[in-house]
């Protein structure tokens, strides 16, 4: 169990550090006063923003995120 115990924690180290860079790589969501009077501006934009950089960063920190909290409680029950 002591070796699966230092395995999960290097598992854990190693995505928790990856949720920081993902987070950090990210654009800022805010806009502001501007975005908020010009939001239809934004429209066109918008239509490929499925398969922009900003959007897999997001799908990467959600399933990082995730992975990281499943180890982290594999790792209080052992």
């Amino acid at each position: 169990m002591n070796t699966l115990n230092l395995i999960l924690t290097i598992i854990q180290v190693i995505c928790g550090l990856a949720v920081i860079a993902v987070v950090m790589l990210q654009s800022g969501k805010s806009a502001g006063l501007s975005g908020a009077i010009a939001g239809g501006a934004d429209t066109f934009l918008s239509k490929n923003k499925a398969k922009s950089l900003d959007a897999k960063l997001a799908k990467m920190t959600k399933w990082v995120a995730i992975l990281w909290i499943v180890i982290t409680l594999a790792l209080s029950l052992i």
